[in-house]
């Protein structure tokens, strides 16, 4: 017994003296208590000269604070457009169809800009105002090469957004995107700018002018045609597309700038058709391997591939070699930046214009001329592609004459036979052709139903072949 309660008063003992050791050499435990930390006001002290800290910057808020001002004061001026599409089928019969989209009211008595496929080819065109008032609009004029439209309601006092400078756009700066995505009408997106100038190839036309801001604001089927604007409320650009694999937002949208968006408007609203200036110049981007050839310190401007006869660049003094860095005063990065400021422009205005000739700079002054529009032949509409003539470079580069292939229309014969943009058609069902007259003469008098188109792409080797079918009591 008594070497048991010795036992017991040992073993007691050590455990006493492991834990006083313990908490002898342990640390005292830390408790952190939260509590708010009262925010100094950033001191006024000039550290100009004071080098051997770090400045102390103003704070700078992580987004905008006005986005509730900005799109209270556009969602009112976003409308929802619905375009019924009349078929034919059969001699009586009419089959409608319907799509839909957005448009954006621009004065208070009733225009109304939009995406030119979103009422191209529509019998009747509905409007829907954000307080559900419906209209039917008349369409004043088109313009597929931009991909604007303008259309008038007979309403007036209506709400209506301003127009910004879309020049003034920089990189990362906000936006808001206004549409009626998926029939869900005025909705509000944001994002920023990620890019402009933007060159996708998406407008199915040889005088197209693509020039657009890139957001990642989300934009959706139905958005098309609705309002792109700034943290102030200003109309900045006219959303028009987006690239995806999906058919869905992946996180590229586009828009027509503003700026370009009016000068089209203000013709279609004055004269009923556009009035742009040719500048008459085939160019193409600046390369790097381009500026060391030419002996340039930067990778910059657009090169002047070739100048027409009689047009206003030679009458400027411009010649094949030169390269357009300016004009009136803004810097022509890329081959759509000058696309756009001469789409901004009508004929007989007057630019200013900079280019480097052998590395020197010169300056002239342009008048621009007025750009022929010429309507399509029905066969090219019928077939599914747009042709134009060799220039006198291209045929002495190529060695041989023919009818260029500048654009192929979706959903078409010529799409359904793979051939692609830029094929040289030098022959019909066998019979040579120069040009584009000889080879819509060739097509049109061919008495087989099937048409095989042969020639050449200038990038490939060999003669290539195309077959398609065509209806010959057309």
């Amino acid at each position: 017994m008594k070497n048991v309660t010795l036992l017991v008063f040992v073993s007691l003992l050590s455990s006493l003296l492991t834990v006083g050791l313990f908490k002898y050499f342990e640390e005292p435990e830390k408790i952190i208590i939260r509590e708010p930390v009262r925010v100094e006001r950033t001191s006024t002290i000039d550290r100009s000269e004071d080098f051997t800290s770090p400045p102390v910057s103003a704070p700078v808020p992580s987004a905008p604070t006005d986005f509730v001002r900005a799109a209270g004061h556009a969602t009112p001026a976003v409308v929802f457009i619905r375009t019924l599409h009349a078929n034919k089928k059969g001699y009586w019969n009419y089959k409608y169809t319907a799509s839909s989209g957005s448009g954006v009211i621009v004065s208070s008595d009733g225009y109304v800009v939009t995406n030119h496929h979103v009422v191209n080819d529509g019998s009747e065109i509905h409007l829907t105002l954000d307080d559900k008032r419906e209209y039917q609009a008349e369409l004043i004029g088109s313009d597929p090469s931009t991909d604007i439209a303008l259309l008038k309601i007979e309403a007036t006092d209506l709400p209506f957004v301003e127009f910004g400078n879309s020049d003034s756009l920089q990189i990362g700066e906000w936006v808001i995107a206004i549409g009626n995505p998926f029939r869900l009408e005025s909705t509000v997106t944001a994002g920023i700018v990620s890019a402009k100038g933007r060159n996708i190839s998406i407008l199915e036309n040889e005088s197209s002018v693509e020039s657009f801001i890139q957001t990642d604001a989300v934009v959706n089927q139905g958005n098309s045609g609705g309002a792109l604007v700034n943290i102030r409320g200003e109309l900045i650009g006219i959303n028009a597309a987006i690239i995806t694999q999906s058919g869905k937002y992946e996180g590229y949208s586009f828009a027509i700038p503003s700026n370009l968006a009016l000068k089209v408007i203000s013709d279609l609203r004055e004269f009923g058709e556009i009035r742009r200036g040719l500048l008459g110049v085939s160019i193409k981007n600046m390369t790097d391997e381009l500026a060391k050839k030419l002996g340039l310190a930067e990778v910059n401007g657009v090169y002047v591939d070739y100048v027409n006869p009689n047009s206003a660049a030679r009458e400027a003094g411009l010649q094949s070699g030169d390269v357009i860095i300016s004009l009136d005063g803004a810097e022509t990065r890329t081959f759509p930046e000058l696309q756009e400021m001469i789409a901004r422009n009508r004929p007989g205005d007057e630019l200013n214009i900079e280019y480097l000739r052998d590395g020197v700079k010169h300056a002239s002054t342009v008048v621009l001329q007025q750009k022929i529009i010429r309507k399509l032949d029905p066969m090219m509409v019928e077939i599914g592609f747009e042709l134009k003539d060799l220039n006198e470079t291209e045929i002495t580069k190529f060695g041989k004459a023919g009818a260029k292939v500048n654009s192929i229309y979706r959903d078409s014969k010529i799409e359904d036979t793979n051939m692609e943009l830029d094929f040289i058609i030098t022959s019909v069902n066998g019979e040579a052709v120069s040009n584009v007259e000889e080879a819509l003469k060739s097509i049109k008098d061919v008495d087989a139903d099937i048409v095989e188109l042969g020639g050449f792409y200038p990038q490939f080797e060999g003669e290539y072949f195309y077959a398609f079918r065509r209806e010959l009591n057309n």
